[in-house]
């Protein structure tokens, strides 16, 4: 191994310090950003070890097929797909030619507790037309809202996002634009200026609970999501999401990288104050030019360096809000779900804050509905669902016993969908059935308090004041995914693999 130098130099503005090492790079878990961070780099001519602690790769997108019942058990949909087209022509190949994406019409079908139901569709005549149906003063209030939400999107999500953030300087240049912006809003307040109506209200502002956020605390930069999602459109991938994950993998080792499954990380060897490898829980140690975690960001911290050297903020931290899932093989099919239905709860705004800030299970029940089998019949025997169920719940750190409390919570899902969500017979329908609780994003998943989305994005806990894709505290080490810039989702975490990757990149110098 060549001797390690330093040196000290400028790049786009960030104090890049260079560290060189004739070894490999080594990617600290298989989610969709390991995956995407290990990509890029092995594209870029570094050498990737990828090490995964279970026998899969996918983290949070993991897959359970039983009885012919094919089921996500993460994220079901993908948008910004322009980020997956990117990461396969840094490969030198085409995304169509091993993924397929099939654009989904409508994006969700979302139920009031009423009855009523909105479609929303992602084409303003047909958005509009459901909105009329509410409010009609509130469809020049849509219109508002996408030209602002357009300019947020051009600025936080295209500019902002792609800055690492890494000193207090980069977030002071661009906080009078942040507020300007309305980043100082809650999604909520930032969506109340526009639409009249509350169910109105609820639909344009649900969106943060997709990457962990409280609509009525994480800042108006999150309300660009709904322009997000009609600029590139919500997509499936044929087969289930997991698909995905296995062509990231293909892609990955196409390109020369290697992959170690079963193979949990024990602790991250330094060397004054440098990353210089990892040693497994059997006890073998690889040496690196650099490691990159993509493991959770508090657990690496907490499980896999030095206590002397964790940082406060760590424990500081808000975690997001945990989930609650059933994966339900039903041997009938509910037709008047979408692909996707999101069936919200009478009290918005009181839900949201005994998900995120109370003690105990919360009173009410708001449910994702994921029914793949609406745009691919494969994903379950014929005249067969295959019903994932979510519900938001309190994470690790609210006080509920989870032990005792699962079997009662499951059958509150259960007896809510057959008599509230028209899904009659559903509990004797039911052929295969599997759970995932809070406890289980904290044992399989090892993520911190049993938090789905790591770091709950609010003002105070993004860029700057987020754990940085490069450590300040070791030479050498890297972060990626959901705890880290710029956050949670599945554009989130691609954004901060590019981020990631192009540190290690500008850092790392062969000599």
């Amino acid at each position: 191994m060549t001797q390690s130098k330093k040196q000290t130099t400028s790049h786009n503005g960030l104090q890049i310090k260079y560290v060189s090492d004739g070894g490999r790079i080594i990617v600290i878990g298989a989610g969709f950003g390991g995956l995407a961070t290990a990509i890029r780099l092995q594209a870029a001519g570094l050498p990737v070890t990828l090490l995964e602690a279970r026998e899969h790769p996918g983290g949070r997108a993991g897959q359970i097929q039983d009885q012919g019942f094919t089921f996500d058990m993460g994220p079901t949909l993908i948008t910004a797909p322009h980020l997956l087209e990117e990461l396969w022509q840094l490969a030198g190949r085409d995304l169509r030619e091993d993924v397929e994406l099939i654009p989904l019409s409508p994006f969700y079908r979302i139920l009031f507790a009423d009855g009523r139901s909105f479609d929303y569709w992602g084409i303003a005549e047909q958005d509009e037309a459901e909105i009329a149906r509410f409010e009609p003063r509130d469809v020049q209030g849509y219109r508002a809202f996408l030209a602002e939400t357009r300019h947020i999107y051009e600025r936080a999500f295209v500019d902002l996002a792609g800055q690492p953030f890494l000193a207090m300087g980069d977030l002071l240049r661009v906080t009078p634009e942040l507020i300007r912006l309305g980043g100082h809003r809650s999604v909520y307040s930032f969506v109340s200026r526009y639409f009249r109506h509350p169910y109105l209200r609820m639909v344009f502002s649900f969106h943060p609970l997709f990457i962990g956020g409280n609509p009525f605390r994480a800042s108006a930069i999150y309300s660009i999501v709904p322009y997000l999602e009609r600029l590139g459109g919500v997509h499936f991938a044929r087969g289930g999401m997991y698909t995905l994950v296995q062509a990231m993998e293909k892609l990955f080792c196409s390109l020369g990288g290697e992959v170690r499954y079963n193979a949990p990380v024990e602790q991250i060897l330094l060397k004054e104050r440098q990353a210089k490898g990892v040693r497994l829980q059997d006890g073998t140690a690889l040496s690196a030019g650099a490691v990159v975690a993509n493991s959770d960001v508090a657990q690496t911290y907490l499980k896999l360096l030095p206590r002397e050297y964790l940082p406060g903020s760590i424990e500081r931290y808000h975690y997001s809000m945990s989930c609650f899932l059933l994966y339900l093989g039903v041997k009938r099919e509910y037709t008047h779900l979408r692909h996707h239905t999101i069936i919200m709860p009478e009290r918005y705004r009181k839900l949201i804050h005994e998900i995120f800030d109370g003690r105990g299970l919360p009173a009410d029940l708001a449910l994702y509905l994921h029914t793949p089998t609406r745009t691919d019949a494969t994903m379950a025997p014929p005249g067969c669902e295959s019903l994932y169920v979510l519900a938001p719940v309190p994470n690790l750190a609210h006080g509920i016993d989870w032990t005792r409390e699962t079997p009662a919570f499951r059958d509150r899902i259960i007896q809510f969908l057959e008599q509230q969500c028209g899904l009659t017979g559903l509990s004797e329908n039911i052929v295969t059935e599997q759970m995932f609780t809070p406890l289980d994003f904290a044992s399989q998943l090892r993520s911190h308090q049993g938090a789905a989305f790591s770091i709950e994005p609010t003002l105070l806990q993004s860029a700057y004041f987020r754990p940085h894709n490069r450590s300040n505290m070791f030479d050498g080490l890297y972060f990626v995914g959901a705890g880290t810039h710029p956050g949670a989702g599945i554009p989130g975490v691609l954004l901060s693999a590019d981020l990631t990757s192009r540190l290690v990149c500008n850092d790392i110098v062969r000599v």
